[in-house]
């Protein structure tokens, strides 16, 4: 017997989850997403979420509240009369009242191991902070960010030059299969959770600005820890002196190398450059409003030159 479900979610990321629930056969009698933003060069057109396009494709129900604190819209969503609510990177806090408003509560598909990560970019920092693991969890959403209890947990390698995009594909895969599972055991009857142990905690803040421009005065494990982890989206960059003139560079691969020079210089014809200790050599690149090249390619072009500093 299919469970009535509240699918609450936003990127390409949740929508993978939305449709192996309709696959396993489940009724999802609603989809909530944030609203569509301004896209395009000029910010004229307003572009539909992934899981906005995939959920009208379906045929079902989109609602795009830009807040679920006030009345009507509780009300509205108890009226859904729902089974469960499943939130996905939805990007709206839920309160109380949302929490509370189906048969069975709201499950979260969250892209880390709790308690590490909590909040908002935690694929992102994982990699960043060089770790060597991390993993998909269903939890049982409270009032907290992030801090309900454990129902299941699937543990993925992150590989040494893993970017973030390529374990966002991973764990998406892993999160729509576990959802599922989740949904099939609380079905069942047969979904325990765990609570988390909330003194190992650390929050994913977003990503700053600030924090996507390498510094090359760190350490080299450091610079390519920063390189993948910001890759492809929103992209680690730097200048280099092209004909002249600054030109930002959008850095998307690399891999840690040896070598010693003044940071940011160029130290071979292979794109090698030095780090405050060891190096990087910078496999792919991006020139702005270029496509993504191989960084020999790259030299070839912009006539960069061992001795040359970024």
């Amino acid at each position: 017997m299919a469970l009535r479900v509240i699918f609450m979610g936003t990127p390409e990321f949740s929508a993978a989850t939305l449709k192996a629930i309709v696959e396993a056969g489940h009724e999802v009698v609603s989809a909530y997403s944030q609203p569509p933003r301004p896209a395009g060069r000029r910010g004229l057109e307003l572009k539909k979420s992934p899981v906005h396009e995939l959920a009208e494709t379906i045929g079902i129900e989109v609602r795009t509240p830009v807040s679920l604190k006030g009345e009507a819209e509780q009300t509205a969503f108890r009226a859904l009369k729902a089974d469960v609510a499943v939130v996905v990177a939805y990007g709206l806090l839920l309160p109380k009242a949302i929490l509370g408003g189906t048969r069975l509560g709201a499950y979260n598909g969250h892209a880390s191991l709790l308690p590490r990560w909590r909040g908002a970019a935690p694929i992102q920092r994982a990699i960043m902070a060089g770790d060597a693991e991390t993993g998909m969890m269903i939890m049982k959403m409270d009032e907290g960010l992030d801090t309900g209890p454990v129902a299941l947990t699937e543990r993925v390698a992150i590989g040494a030059d893993m970017t973030a995009g390529e374990l966002h594909d991973a764990l998406r895969a892993v999160g729509a299969r576990l959802m599922v599972e989740a949904l099939r055991k609380l079905e069942a009857g047969d979904l325990p959770t765990v609570p988390q142990a909330s003194e190992d905690a650390t929050y994913a803040d977003k990503i700053s600005k600030e924090e996507t421009r390498i510094d090359w005065s760190k350490p080299a494990r450091e610079v390519h820890n920063r390189i993948r982890g910001l890759s492809p989206f929103p992209g680690a960059w730097c200048e280099a002196h092209i004909g002249g003139k600054p030109e930002r560079l959008k850095l998307l691969r690399s891999a840690l190398d040896e070598g010693a020079g003044l940071p940011g210089t160029i130290l071979d014809d292979q794109l090698k450059v030095a780090c405050g200790s060891g190096a990087v050599r910078l496999v792919e690149v991006q020139r702005a409003g270029g496509k993504p090249m191989a960084a020999g390619a790259f030299l070839h072009g912009a006539g960069l030159r061992k001795g040359d500093l970024l």
